[in-house]
């Protein structure tokens, strides 16, 4: 009777039915069934159980009726699951905690096996073979805080664009471990109060420079041991509150492409790791973020090395394309302005729409680089009326003709006047 007594002191009910092997308590009701080698859900867990812990058990498969919609805590880590049927967890609408963690044959799960889970705060599938996610598979999971997929039995590789768009209140995503090779645009996209992001030991190769875009509140953000070759300042500029960055054990490349980051390293004011250089030869082995300015290869003396370098992240591409518009609309306004001063000043009778001689161009530099404004160049610079024919000599002979003739009316013009003059005079 004593016994009994502390038991349920202790919050077991003993009259509760309750599983074989397993025990059961009061307040919240709980039903424990840990490492008991089952090899599927037992019978008889109580309709009204709040708690149900499973881990550590063999259990293969989940059905619908496993479990009761009552359920707010549900483990069922380290166990041999290979098939979740879809509706097992349909009306669970109190569900705050699933943990599906360390089932490594599980592979796959359906896109709408959690839906409904409104409450759900953290979701736990780390270690479970999973080799990609269904897109909407985290619909309507507004609440969930705490998602990990992570570990190294995790095989994903690909991430869907708005794979968490629903997840609005998420603060941890834990996807390191996995075989993940670039990070997209809209990878992340809506996870506007995230704290912090683990990658670290993936594959990650390509981060686009818009992909941390929505992360505003991001204090932690972890990238080492991937094979990131660069990194865009700008990507990181997007990151306001980042406080922890860890980006050791990666190729980084510290030529022109680096400039950026490393300007943003200078300024950053938080916690982050070494980034170790393995190219280019004169600086491999030195840490990017000790490197002086002018140690750095000149981008705009290796301009071909960048247009070799199309591959690579997004941002290069980005400016390399703006660079060039940026340089043809500079020489066109540089056209047009030359043109225009030589028009008004009257030399040759020249107007606005007129451009310069083709095969002159000058390369511009977005530091300050100037063209070329000798005198030889000036000469070969010749304005020209824009004509859709023929090519610019043609164009220039014509002019020239155009010249002679309106040199010699004026002549013509004289030698009317004095005859008319002398007539009078007769």
């Amino acid at each position: 009777g004593g016994v009994e007594l502390l038991l349920v002191l202790w919050g077991l009910d003993l009259s509760m039915p309750c599983p074989r092997h397993c025990i059961c308590y009061t307040s919240p009701s709980t039903v424990s069934c840990q490492a008991h080698n089952f090899h599927a859900v037992p019978e008889g867990i109580p309709a009204q159980s709040e708690r149900v812990f499973l881990q550590n058990n063999k259990i293969q498969r989940l059905l619908r009726g496993h479990f009761s919609p009552t359920t707010t805590m549900l483990w069922l880590y380290s166990n041999n699951l290979s098939y979740i049927q879809p509706s097992t967890f349909h009306g669970f609408d109190r569900l705050e905690e699933l943990d599906l963690g360390d089932n490594r044959h599980l592979k796959a799960v359906a896109s709408d096996t959690f839906m409904g889970l409104g409450r759900l705060h953290a979701l736990h599938l780390y270690h479970c073979g999973l080799i990609s996610l269904p897109p909407g598979i985290f619909a309507g999971l507004h609440n969930l805080q705490y998602l990990y997929l992570q570990f190294q039995d995790n095989q994903l590789e690909f991430l869907e664009d708005d794979l968490f768009i629903d997840l609005l209140n998420l603060s941890h995503l834990f996807l390191h471990g996995n075989r993940l090779w670039s990070l997209r645009q809209n990878t992340f996209r809506g996870l506007g109060v995230l704290d912090r992001l683990l990658l670290h030991q993936n594959r990650i190769q390509w981060v686009d420079r818009q992909a941390f875009h929505d992360l505003r509140r991001l204090t932690t953000l972890y990238l080492f041991n991937n094979s990131i070759t660069e990194l865009s300042g700008a990507t990181l500029m997007q990151l306001p509150a980042l406080e922890y960055l860890r980006l050791n054990d990666n190729p980084w490349e510290c030529d022109c492409k680096a400039l950026s980051l490393w300007d943003w390293l200078r300024r950053f004011r938080g916690s982050t790791s070494t980034l170790i250089c393995v190219s280019p030869p004169e600086l491999a082995g030195k840490d990017m973020k000790m490197v002086k300015k002018e140690e750095l290869p000149s981008c705009l003396s290796n301009e071909g090395h960048r247009r070799g370098n199309s591959g690579g992240e997004m941002e290069h591409g980005d400016s390399l394309n703006h660079l060039n518009r940026h340089r043809i609309h500079h020489n066109h306004h540089q056209r047009r302005k030359n043109c225009t001063r030589r028009g008004r000043k009257g030399k040759g009778g020249l107007n606005e729409v007129q451009v310069l001689q083709e095969g002159d161009e000058k390369d511009y530099s977005p530091d300050g680089g100037k063209y070329d404004m000798s005198a030889s160049s000036r000469r070969r610079n010749k304005c020209i009326p824009r004509t859709s024919v023929g090519p610019p000599s043609g164009v220039q002979r014509a002019n020239n003709t155009g010249s002679h003739t309106v040199a010699f009316i004026p002549c013509l013009s004289s030698a009317l006047f004095l005859s008319i003059y002398f007539m009078i005079l007769r």
